[in-house]
Parts: structure tokens; C-alpha cells; sequence
């Protein structure tokens, strides 16, 4: 099933695609995701930003439960900057934008929107670090050369 974009894009849950350096992921709203009033809770706007990053990652390679797995590193948010703009209800179809902006040697700089259509619901900078013993790490350089690093 899809749901059609204002822009005419047909939009279907899932793992996103890649558009213009960019990851876009559908995420519907359900009841379990508002609070009292019928809008989103402000936690779970999280949630949906989550899910846009790791589908990113999955979609270039670096799948977060095989690289835990293989060499034991892992990505963890370290700094989020978030500013809500306008509530998601009910039964809204979003879009969660996620896009690299910086590869640094052991961390991430990833930005990130939800929109309903045009609407700018949310906007988000989070810095997400690689984690390897308990210890930053330095991405290494194959998956860096995918996240757009050098």
C-alpha cells in the first residue's frame, strides 16, 4: 500500500530509498506513537528520526547488528539539537529526511527533517559516535568511503 505526497511522490513504509544524497524513510503515525490530545509525544518524534538514521546506515552498507556482530562497533548519538516546529497527529504518513553532512574520524554529523508533505514538522542535528570497547573509535576507512568521508 502507498500513500501519495502532496509533490506527487508515492511514499511506502519500509527502508526508504536514496534521493539527491539523501535517505527518505515513510513512517505512518499510529495511535501508540500520541499522547492524550492525538499528537505524537515529543519522545517518540525520536523514534521516527532513529529509524531514519539506521535505515540510512543499512542502505549504505554499514548495518549496525553485523558490524556489533563482526568487530563489535556500533554507532551511539552522542549530541541531538532538535527543534520542533509543528505536531504530527494520527494516521500522518511522514517523511523522515536523513542526510551525512560530515564524516569526522570517530563520529558522524547527520541531519535530519520530518515533514508531512511541504510541512517542516521537525528539524534535528545529531552527532553519532563509533563506539568499539566501550571506547570512541575511528570509523574505519572502507565505511567511511560509503558515509562520504574520505
Amino acid at each position: 500500500m502507498t500513500e501519495a505526497m502532496d509533490n506527487g511522490a508515492a511514499l511506502t513504509p519500509g527502508s526508504g530509498h536514496a534521493e539527491g544524497g539523501r535517505h527518505l524513510l515513510a513512517v505512518r503515525v499510529y495511535y501508540e506513537d500520541t499522547d492524550f490530545s492525538g499528537v505524537v509525544y515529543h519522545a517518540n518524534y525520536l523514534r521516527f528520526l532513529e529509524r531514519g538514521r539506521t535505515e540510512s546506515l543499512r542502505l549504505l552498507g554499514a548495518n549496525q547488528s553485523e558490524l556489533l556482530a563482526g568487530d563489535g562497533l556500533f554507532f551511539a548519538v552522542r549530541k541531538m539539537i532538535v527543534d520542533w516546529r509543528l505536531p504530527a497527529r494520527m494516521d500522518d504518513v511522514l517523511l523522515v529526511e536523513t542526510r551525512t553532512r560530515e564524516v569526522r574520524g570517530a563520529s558522524l554529523i547527520i541531519d535530519q527533517r520530518l515533514l508531512r508533505g511541504e510541512e517542516v514538522l521537525l528539524t534535528a542535528e545529531v552527532r553519532v559516535a563509533a563506539i568499539l570497547g566501550g571506547r570512541p573509535a575511528r570509523i574505519p576507512d572502507a565505511m567511511r568511503a560509503r558515509l562520504g568521508g574520505e
